[in-house]
């Protein structure tokens, strides 16, 4: 398995930004104005519903890699048909209003399912913040004997924080940042840092042991290409100036 070159790289210098517009979006022109943007502003790579005619459409729009996130493998087949370059068992966070819970049987399952049919193609698999850490690093540690490529954090859109300004987007974050930091130092493959976080904690998110971070509703939530772009940048900024690569 060969990682997209752009992907090895941003990782490698950890930096690696992806956007997400979600994997239950398929509102053609609102993802095309997530991936416009993400393009805009700088962003590695970007994650998107894995549909065959959504992901067409797309690919004709950018030449960033694209990640289909799924619950499902077999969606993953004619996603990367379409286009795709790599693919994400994740995006759990849309799920859990409904009261769907994936557990780290259920994850691992779908990753031994996913790499049988598909063993060459690039894998992100995101650790379930509802396990506990220990769960979690656990889970990671199996997931990459099955043959993950990249860990995914998530943590963020179960968290109300009490305060406002700086001290609110660190406790929004910190979930994410804790499990990111736990997995970090226990595997030996990049690990993206998800979900609630902002150009005050993606920094944070480097510091801890990840590789990269992703950013979704942060962006996609905006009402305009221009505030989105505005964002992405804010976010590219804060990687590539940040000076710390480790917690001492």
């Amino acid at each position: 398995m060969t990682m997209h070159p752009r992907l090895d790289r941003a990782f490698a210098s950890k930096n690696a930004l992806k956007v997400i517009s979600g994997l239950n979006n398929f509102n053609r022109d609102r993802v095309a104005a997530v991936v416009k943007a993400a393009e805009a502003g700088g962003a590695t790579f970007v994650d998107i519903a894995a549909e065959p005619n959504l992901v067409r459409h797309i690919r004709n729009l950018t030449n960033l890699p694209i990640c289909v996130s799924a619950v499902e493998p077999q969606l993953f087949v004619d996603a990367l048909k379409a286009g795709a370059d790599l693919i994400e068992i994740g995006n759990f966070d849309s799920f859990y209003a409904q009261g769907r819970r994936f557990e780290a049987p259920e994850v691992l399952n779908l990753t031994k399912q996913t790499r049988s049919l598909l063993p060459d193609v690039t894998l992100s698999v995101t650790v379930p913040h509802i396990l506990s850490l220990d769960e979690q690093v656990q889970l990671a540690s199996a997931l990459v004997d099955a043959g993950a490529n990249i860990i995914q954090t998530e943590g963020g859109t179960s968290i109300h924080p009490i305060h406002s300004g700086v001290q609110g987007l660190i406790e929004k974050a910190a979930p994410t940042l804790a499990a990111a930091h736990s997995i970090a130092h226990e595997v030996d493959i990049p690990v993206l840092c998800a979900s609630g976080l902002s150009s005050v904690t993606v920094p944070m998110a480097i510091a801890a042991g990840a590789s990269g971070v992703g950013v979704g509703s942060a962006i996609n939530q905006l009402d305009s290409e221009v505030a989105m772009v505005a964002a992405v940048r804010s976010l590219v900024e804060a990687l590539i100036n940040n000076p710390a690569k480790a917690i001492v």
